[in-house]
Protein backbone atom coordinates (compact mmCIF):
# COMPACT_ATOMS: atom_id res chain seq x y z
CA UNK A 1 0.00 0.00 0.00
CA UNK A 2 1.54 3.49 -1.14
CA UNK A 3 0.77 6.21 1.54
CA UNK A 4 1.74 9.52 0.40
CA UNK A 5 1.21 12.91 3.61
CA UNK A 6 1.32 16.14 2.56
CA UNK A 7 3.68 18.22 5.23
CA UNK A 8 2.47 21.54 5.44
CA UNK A 9 -0.43 23.28 6.44
CA UNK A 10 -2.74 20.97 6.28
CA UNK A 11 -2.52 17.00 5.98
CA UNK A 12 -3.93 15.18 3.23
CA UNK A 13 -3.20 11.40 2.79
CA UNK A 14 -3.12 9.39 -0.51
CA UNK A 15 -4.22 5.68 -0.96
CA UNK A 16 -3.42 3.09 -3.06
CA UNK A 17 -6.10 0.30 -4.23
CA UNK A 18 -4.96 -2.52 -2.22
CA UNK A 19 -6.25 -5.45 -4.44
CA UNK A 20 -7.59 -8.88 -2.49
CA UNK A 21 -6.31 -12.05 -3.33
CA UNK A 22 -9.84 -13.91 -2.98
CA UNK A 23 -8.70 -17.31 -3.02
CA UNK A 24 -7.22 -19.10 0.05
CA UNK A 25 -5.50 -21.77 -2.69
CA UNK A 26 -3.57 -18.77 -4.20
CA UNK A 27 -2.59 -17.11 -1.29
CA UNK A 28 -1.65 -20.36 0.27
CA UNK A 29 0.03 -21.29 -3.05
CA UNK A 30 2.40 -17.70 -3.34
CA UNK A 31 3.52 -18.19 0.36
CA UNK A 32 4.92 -21.34 -0.27
CA UNK A 33 6.57 -20.15 -3.70
CA UNK A 34 7.80 -17.14 -1.36
CA UNK A 35 9.58 -18.99 1.40
CA UNK A 36 10.83 -21.31 -1.62
CA UNK A 37 12.56 -18.80 -3.62
CA UNK A 38 13.73 -17.02 -0.25
CA UNK A 39 14.97 -20.38 0.90
CA UNK A 40 16.84 -20.08 -2.75
CA UNK A 41 18.19 -17.05 -2.91
CA UNK A 42 21.68 -15.76 -2.23
CA UNK A 43 20.14 -12.36 -1.37
CA UNK A 44 17.75 -13.03 1.19
CA UNK A 45 20.20 -12.72 3.91
CA UNK A 46 21.34 -9.29 2.20
CA UNK A 47 20.92 -6.66 4.92
CA UNK A 48 19.17 -3.73 4.34
CA UNK A 49 18.42 -0.17 5.99
CA UNK A 50 14.94 0.43 6.83
CA UNK A 51 13.04 3.13 4.80
CA UNK A 52 12.93 5.28 7.60
CA UNK A 53 16.64 4.69 8.22
CA UNK A 54 17.40 5.77 3.85
CA UNK A 55 15.42 8.75 4.47
CA UNK A 56 17.45 9.96 7.45
CA UNK A 57 20.11 9.58 5.59
CA UNK A 58 19.51 10.88 2.16
CA UNK A 59 18.89 14.09 4.44
CA UNK A 60 22.11 14.13 6.37
CA UNK A 61 24.06 13.55 3.18
CA UNK A 62 22.32 16.69 1.34
CA UNK A 63 22.92 19.22 4.27
CA UNK A 64 26.50 17.81 4.58
CA UNK A 65 27.21 19.46 1.64
CA UNK A 66 25.56 22.81 2.69
CA UNK A 67 28.26 25.53 2.93
CA UNK A 68 28.42 27.02 6.33
CA UNK A 69 27.09 30.60 5.44
CA UNK A 70 23.64 29.13 3.99
CA UNK A 71 20.52 29.88 6.14
CA UNK A 72 17.08 28.84 6.19
CA UNK A 73 15.64 32.20 6.07
CA UNK A 74 17.12 32.77 2.59
CA UNK A 75 15.93 29.62 0.95
CA UNK A 76 11.95 30.63 2.29
CA UNK A 77 9.45 32.25 -0.15
CA UNK A 78 6.24 33.61 0.76
CA UNK A 79 2.95 33.52 -1.19
CA UNK A 80 1.89 35.09 -4.36
CA UNK A 81 -1.93 36.34 -5.28
CA UNK A 82 -3.87 33.88 -7.18
CA UNK A 83 -1.94 32.67 -10.48
CA UNK A 84 -2.62 34.45 -13.76
CA UNK A 85 -3.40 32.65 -17.14
CA UNK A 86 -0.31 30.11 -17.52
CA UNK A 87 0.51 30.20 -14.29
CA UNK A 88 0.23 27.50 -11.83
CA UNK A 89 0.45 27.30 -7.62
CA UNK A 90 3.59 25.56 -6.21
CA UNK A 91 3.30 24.33 -2.42
CA UNK A 92 7.06 22.81 -1.58
CA UNK A 93 7.65 21.20 1.81
CA UNK A 94 10.09 19.94 4.14
CA UNK A 95 9.51 18.48 7.61
CA UNK A 96 11.22 21.57 9.36
CA UNK A 97 9.49 24.39 7.15
CA UNK A 98 7.85 25.39 3.84
CA UNK A 99 10.24 27.03 1.10
CA UNK A 100 6.60 27.62 -0.84
CA UNK A 101 3.45 28.54 0.36
CA UNK A 102 0.61 28.37 -2.79
CA UNK A 103 3.12 30.52 -4.62
CA UNK A 104 3.10 31.24 -8.74
CA UNK A 105 5.38 29.70 -10.97
CA UNK A 106 5.42 29.27 -14.45
CA UNK A 107 6.44 25.37 -14.14
CA UNK A 108 8.22 23.03 -12.21
CA UNK A 109 10.99 20.16 -13.43
CA UNK A 110 10.66 17.10 -11.31
CA UNK A 111 13.54 14.50 -11.09
CA UNK A 112 10.66 11.62 -11.32
CA UNK A 113 11.80 7.77 -9.73
CA UNK A 114 10.83 6.55 -13.56
CA UNK A 115 12.41 9.95 -15.41
CA UNK A 116 12.60 13.74 -15.47
CA UNK A 117 9.14 15.41 -16.70
CA UNK A 118 8.52 19.20 -16.22
CA UNK A 119 4.44 20.27 -14.81
CA UNK A 120 3.09 23.35 -16.27
CA UNK A 121 -0.23 24.87 -15.72
CA UNK A 122 -3.46 22.51 -15.96
CA UNK A 123 -0.89 19.49 -16.10
CA UNK A 124 -3.12 16.37 -15.72
CA UNK A 125 -3.11 14.65 -12.04
CA UNK A 126 -0.37 13.00 -11.12
CA UNK A 127 1.35 11.59 -7.98
CA UNK A 128 4.94 10.11 -8.57
CA UNK A 129 8.31 9.57 -6.47
CA UNK A 130 10.77 11.56 -6.83
CA UNK A 131 14.56 10.33 -6.80
CA UNK A 132 18.18 12.65 -5.34
CA UNK A 133 18.78 15.13 -7.90
CA UNK A 134 17.97 18.01 -8.82
CA UNK A 135 14.73 20.36 -8.55
CA UNK A 136 14.12 23.46 -10.83
CA UNK A 137 11.48 26.01 -10.19
CA UNK A 138 10.84 28.33 -13.55
CA UNK A 139 9.45 31.71 -12.71
CA UNK A 140 7.54 34.00 -14.99
CA UNK A 141 10.57 36.69 -15.19
CA UNK A 142 12.74 33.67 -16.62
CA UNK A 143 14.14 33.02 -13.39
CA UNK A 144 15.56 29.85 -12.67
CA UNK A 145 15.59 28.35 -8.84
CA UNK A 146 17.27 25.11 -8.29
CA UNK A 147 17.41 22.71 -5.50
CA UNK A 148 19.13 19.55 -4.87
CA UNK A 149 15.86 17.39 -3.34
CA UNK A 150 16.88 13.90 -1.12
CA UNK A 151 13.88 12.07 -2.92
CA UNK A 152 10.22 12.57 -1.62
CA UNK A 153 7.04 12.93 -3.88
CA UNK A 154 5.53 15.12 -5.94
CA UNK A 155 1.61 15.85 -5.92
CA UNK A 156 -0.40 17.20 -9.04
CA UNK A 157 -3.34 18.20 -8.56
CA UNK A 158 -6.45 19.78 -10.87
CA UNK A 159 -6.82 23.10 -11.06
CA UNK A 160 -2.99 23.84 -11.45
CA UNK A 161 -1.54 22.87 -8.04
CA UNK A 162 1.30 20.69 -7.40
CA UNK A 163 2.50 19.64 -3.50
CA UNK A 164 6.48 18.90 -3.76
CA UNK A 165 7.21 16.90 -0.31
CA UNK A 166 11.04 16.01 0.71
CA UNK A 167 12.65 14.79 3.60
CA UNK A 168 15.82 17.56 2.78
CA UNK A 169 15.91 19.92 -0.03
CA UNK A 170 18.88 22.41 -0.48
CA UNK A 171 19.59 25.42 -3.18
CA UNK A 172 21.91 24.21 -5.72
CA UNK A 173 24.03 27.76 -5.11
CA UNK A 174 24.46 26.43 -1.42
CA UNK A 175 26.17 23.10 -1.78
CA UNK A 176 29.79 22.93 -1.84
CA UNK A 177 31.00 21.39 -4.91
CA UNK A 178 34.20 20.62 -3.20
CA UNK A 179 32.90 19.02 -0.07
CA UNK A 180 30.66 16.68 -2.55
CA UNK A 181 33.66 15.25 -4.40
CA UNK A 182 35.24 14.83 -0.68
CA UNK A 183 31.78 12.78 0.81
CA UNK A 184 32.09 11.20 -2.92
CA UNK A 185 35.40 9.87 -2.36
CA UNK A 186 34.98 8.88 1.43
CA UNK A 187 31.90 7.22 0.40
CA UNK A 188 33.20 5.22 -2.24
CA UNK A 189 36.47 3.67 0.49
CA UNK A 190 33.71 3.04 3.19
CA UNK A 191 31.66 1.11 0.35
CA UNK A 192 35.13 -0.83 -0.91
CA UNK A 193 35.98 -1.64 2.64
CA UNK A 194 32.34 -2.43 3.76
CA UNK A 195 31.04 -6.68 3.83
CA UNK A 196 29.33 -7.54 1.14
CA UNK A 197 25.57 -7.91 2.14
CA UNK A 198 25.70 -5.75 5.22
CA UNK A 199 23.85 -2.88 6.21
CA UNK A 200 26.93 -0.89 6.09
CA UNK A 201 27.43 -2.03 2.69
CA UNK A 202 23.84 -0.76 1.62
CA UNK A 203 24.22 2.87 3.48
CA UNK A 204 27.82 3.46 1.70
CA UNK A 205 26.00 2.51 -1.71
CA UNK A 206 23.41 5.69 -0.31
CA UNK A 207 26.36 7.62 0.24
CA UNK A 208 27.72 6.87 -3.01
CA UNK A 209 25.01 7.50 -5.00
CA UNK A 210 23.79 10.70 -3.31
CA UNK A 211 26.55 12.20 -3.41
CA UNK A 212 27.03 11.16 -7.18
CA UNK A 213 23.65 12.56 -7.75
CA UNK A 214 24.70 16.17 -6.13
CA UNK A 215 27.25 16.37 -7.98
CA UNK A 216 26.12 15.16 -11.44
CA UNK A 217 23.73 18.28 -10.59
CA UNK A 218 26.59 21.11 -9.79
CA UNK A 219 28.04 19.62 -13.57
CA UNK A 220 30.85 17.91 -11.56
CA UNK A 221 32.83 14.26 -12.70
CA UNK A 222 31.58 12.04 -11.31
CA UNK A 223 33.32 8.36 -11.13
Amino acid sequence: MLIVRKIGRGRRWLKSPLLAVTSETQRSSRNKSHASLCKKSPSANVSTPTAKRITTMFAQLARRAVRPAATAAARRQFADAAPAAGLMKLNFNLPQETLYDAVNVKSVVVPGATGEYEVTADHVPIVAEMKAGMLTINHEDGEEEKYFVAGGFSLTHEGSTTDIVCPEAVKLDDIDAAAVTKNFEAAKAKAASAEAGSIEAAEAMIEVETNKAMGNALGLAMA
